[in-house]
Order: structure tokens, then sequence, then C-alpha cells
């Protein structure tokens, strides 16, 4: 794991029976590939990058992630779980990823009482484009509920087709507009601009649609940071705290010589 990644995100803790509850260990079928591959080694693991200046958080949900935090019960499970698990493997924090349903009261309660467990925990989402239109939504509403604790929402810029920008005009995915006009949505709606990340895919193979060269996303950061390198979109003011941008997967960046990690670390650097 190049140190031009901050943050690593692994992916997913797993629902149990207890509602809102979760657990993770280590994949067979992964430690299969490896000829042996045991949850100890994997906390060696953390311990190791930790030492590197990274960041290890557990990620929760996914596209068949079936965790359900409904009401005080749920979400004091799942609160209580995440800090087994960071206690265990040395997690710094969590990410939520859930893309079946959020209850913003119930998950609020839950990362308040991680963070309160946990002084410092790292707190990230992220949602798909259509949970972050507008502050009616569940997951927008969960962002603005946690914003005293949240570290950074990386919504997913990819796999969404067509979506409104704040101008209210129609943007595609895969264009540099998509990203700055939709990001806006929650630039100007209480985010900070450091709690707004670009979630991109790292190669064209990383998802069904939405990559962008990593060169684009630098031109995005741009123009929400400095009000340059703007395609037709142009935000209406500046936002020089922006930091942030995420891919999905490390394996696909991997695939490309980290090209999306090198061009996107180079980019962040240059920022006001």
């Amino acid at each position: 794991m190049p140190t031009t990644y901050n943050i690593i995100a692994v992916a997913f803790a797993n629902a149990t029976g207890t509602p809102g509850a979760v657990d993770f260990s280590v994949d067979p079928g992964l430690s299969s590939c490896l000829g042996g591959y045991t949850d100890a080694q994997f906390t060696a693991d953390i311990a190791t990058v930790h030492g590197r200046g990274q960041k290890v958080i557990i990620s929760v949900g996914g596209q068949n992630g079936a965790i359900s935090v409904s009401d005080s019960a749920s979400a004091t499970n799942f609160a209580n779980s995440i800090h087994t698990l960071m206690t265990k493997f040395g997690f710094d924090g969590v990410d939520i990823d859930l893309e079946n349903g959020v209850n913003p009261t119930a998950m609020s309660s839950a990362l308040h009482q991680v963070a309160s467990m946990s002084p410092g925990s790292i707190i990230t989402m992220a949602p798909q484009t259509i949970d972050m239109q507008s502050t009616g939504n569940a997951y927008f509403q969960l962002a603005l509920n946690t914003s005293s604790i949240l570290t950074i929402v990386n919504m997913q810029y990819y796999n969404s087709g067509t979506m409104l920008g704040f101008d209210g005009k129609v943007y595609a995915q895969g264009t540099e507009d998509f990203e700055t006009a939709l990001a806006t949505i929650q630039l100007e709606n209480g985010l900070r601009p450091d709690q707004v990340g670009l979630g991109l895919p790292a190669s064209g193979n990383a998802a069904g649609g939405g990559f962008v060269a990593p060169s684009v996303v630098n031109s995005a950061m741009n123009c929400l940071a400095r009000g340059t390198n703007c395609s037709s979109f142009v935000p209406p003011k500046t936002y020089p705290g922006i930091r942030g941008a995420m891919t999905w997967s490390i394996n696909w960046d991997a695939s490309t010589g980290y090209n999306f990690a090198n061009t996107i670390r180079s980019g962040l650097n240059s920022l006001p």
C-alpha cells in the first residue's frame, strides 16, 4: 500500500445476528490465495502502516451489505461492535457505505457513540450521488447530524448516470462538471470544504461508468479550491479548504501503476 494513500478503508464488516451489530475477520478465500493469512497477520499489517503514518478504517455496507441501524438499541449495538473491532484490529475509525437505506437519527447516535468511546475516530461516508442531491435525503441528513465528528464524505461519482448539479442543470457522469456541480451542493449546504471528497474509480475497469482521467479530478479540485481549470460549471465561490479524493479500489489503481494515487497526491499537495 503506497504512502500516497493516507486513509485505507477495509471492506467490509458484515452484519451479525444481533440487530445493528457488525463483525469482521479475514476472508478465507483471500487467506487461501495467499497461502495462509490470519487475523493476527492482518493486525500486524495495520500496525505496520500505522508506522508509516497511514490510518486504517473499517468500511460497513457496500452493495451487498445488509446492516440496519434503525433504533436506539441497534445504534448502541453498532457502536459497541465497531469499538470492539477498533480495539481488536487497531482500526482508526469507520466508513459508512450503506447502499440499502440509512436512518439518519439512529446512525447519527451510533456514530456519536463511537466518537465518544474513541475520541479522534475517523468517520467517513461513501454515499451514492442520489443520496446527496439535497439536504432532505437521509444520507445528507446523517452527514449534517454528524458534522461535528465527521472527517469526510467521499461521494461516489460513478455508477450513477445523470444527476442535477447545484445550478439545477443536468450533468453526466464521467465529466469534470459532474464532479464540481455535485460537490457544490454539499459545499453550499452545510459541509465544510475539508469534509467534501471526490470519489472516483481508479480505472475504466473499476466501475460501470464515471471514470475520468485522474488529471480531470485534479482540475475539478482546482476549480473548487481556486476557481481555475473549471469546465462549463463555475462554483458560486471558491473553497480553498477542499482536501480529499477517494478511489475504489486500490487493486484497480495497482493495475495502472498507481496512476490515480500518484496524480491525485500531486494535485492535493498543490492546493492552497
